[in-house]
């Protein structure tokens, strides 16, 4: 064989190792979704295997060797042992091993690849138990899913809201529509149609990377002479009277003055609040027509011979932006 026969037969075998997929050797090809979820960005999670290759490590020199995550979080890496990968993207998985394997190697060379997906990772905001990244496993609805990031607290409002990449299809909401960018699809849904599944198709089943956030909700407060106060939340579409809110609160406590009460409310694009005088004692027996609350109104109830109404307002009006208890009218 001459030397231009030899150049042409370097030549293609070096094309066919540039076009020959690394699964032709006999790794099984990724599935679309595999393809997808390798790229940047993607969060590990229980469930996940994975190729990890080190240089110089006979335990990990096995190209089709695969590791799982456990349902812990951890992925069992021989000589490093247990390392915890959940909520890791690849790259940052990478460095890590490199980091522990440092004790046996001077500059250690780390892979790691994606070989099977089984979690999904989400982000659950807002007024929920513990907000951020949660990898799912299996199939879960909405409302399981809020269920697995500690569930609604006290101070969640009437709604839920969801962001869905286009790349996982619109959301199957009556409600759902394309953000501006049109790269993602966005939908509300009612807290209590779908705890109460007065509605169950809006539990939709939860998609990978969707963000479902939990606003909290709007509150009232009733403060002063009163057997609970506090700020109570005001659940999606519902309003509260004074009578209401009253209730909530527990009633008046024995030295309420209650024909000297109180709504404080916000003066439209002010912090400063107008007082309205609300007869509680005539509303309560019927000689007076109930007065409806607005959101962050404050109804200030007074006792009875007390000191300067005044000085009352301003240290309920502290009260009421220090700390103070949150009830959910669910």
């Amino acid at each position: 064989m001459n030397a231009r026969s030899d150049l042409l037969a370097m030549s293609l075998i070096a094309f066919k190792l540039l076009i020959t997929p690394p699964w032709a050797s006999g790794q099984q090809a990724p599935s679309p979704s595999q393809a997808v979820g390798q790229r940047a960005g993607y969060a590990l999670g229980p469930g996940d295997t994975l190729y990890i290759q080190v240089q110089n490590v006979d335990e990990l020199s096995n190209p089709t060797a695969v590791f799982r995550i456990d349902l812990n979080g951890y992925v069992d890496v021989p000589r490093v042992g247990p390392v915890y990968a959940s909520g890791l993207t690849t790259e940052r998985l990478e460095a890590l091993l490199a980091d522990r394997f440092r004790k046996y190697l001077q500059n250690p060379v780390v892979s790691v690849r994606v070989d099977e997906f089984h979690s999904k990772p989400i982000s659950v905001l807002g007024a929920v138990g513990t907000p951020g990244v949660h990898n799912l496993q299996g199939d879960k609805t909405l409302l399981a899913a809020i269920s697995e990031a500690g569930g609604l607290t006290k101070d969640a409002g009437g709604t839920i809201n969801i962001t869905r990449s286009k790349d996982e299809g619109p959301i199957p909401l009556p409600t759902a529509v394309p953000d501006a960018s049109g790269q993602f699809s966005v939908a509300q849904v009612s807290v209590r149609d779908v705890i109460n599944a007065t509605n169950p198709r809006e539990n939709i089943m939860v998609r990978p990377n969707d963000v479902i956030t939990v606003p909290a909700g709007e509150v009232v407060y009733v403060i002063g002479a009163v057997n609970k106060a506090g700020g109570f939340t005001l659940s999606d579409h519902q309003d509260l009277s004074v009578l209401e809110a009253l209730s909530l609160a527990g009633g008046l406590d024995k030295v309420a003055s209650a024909g000297k009460s109180k709504v404080l409310r916000k003066s439209p694009g002010s912090i400063n609040r107008t007082e309205m005088p609300v007869d509680l004692k005539k509303i309560l027996a019927g000689k007076a027509s109930d007065v409806p609350l607005y959101p962050d109104d404050i109804l200030f109830v007074p006792t009875s011979g007390g000191k300067n109404a005044s000085i009352k307002i301003l240290q309920a009006l502290l009260t009421a932006g220090t700390g103070i208890a949150i009830y959910s009218t669910r």
